[in-house]
């Protein structure tokens, strides 16, 4: 196994893994706190922790550090069929939440259709209130 790199976030808000405390995402990054997830409540974010600047050879490709992404997934969700991946924490492996996938839709062009009003969606992480703590609050 690698060595594990971790970085932290600057800012006075900044949400942590429950479990081992790694720092995940920053408040200011917060889209909406109006979603349900597996645990109870859970916030959209435009970003969880990403590392930047980016060198050249990476500015087109998503990198994360602190976290990591699970394979793709078609789930049933309280707002229709989405494809999604899982994210867990790098350092203990917890599932943090879920980023809907901007690359891979639904196969059914109904499904499609029926999802446009869902698509602002795609490219953005949700993360489970219950699975983190706040620092700086």
């Amino acid at each position: 196994m690698g060595r594990l790199f971790i970085e932290s976030l600057n800012g006075p808000k900044i949400f942590k893994c429950k479990c081992c405390k790694v720092d995940s995402a920053s408040h200011d990054d917060i889209i909406s706190k109006d979603f349900q997830g597996r645990y109870g409540r859970a916030y959209l974010f435009k970003n969880v922790i990403q590392f930047l600047p980016l060198p050249p050879s990476l500015q087109y490709v998503d990198f994360w550090v602190n976290i990591s992404l699970g394979p793709n997934e078609d789930r049933h969700l309280m707002s229709g069929l989405h494809t999604v991946n899982d994210i867990y924490c790098s350092s203990c492996q917890q599932i943090l939440g879920w980023r809907y996938d901007k690359e891979n839709c639904p196969i059914s062009d109904l499904e499609k259709a029926y999802e446009e009003s869902e698509k602002y969606k795609e490219g953005l992480f949700i993360l489970e209130k219950e699975r983190m703590l706040k620092e700086g609050w």
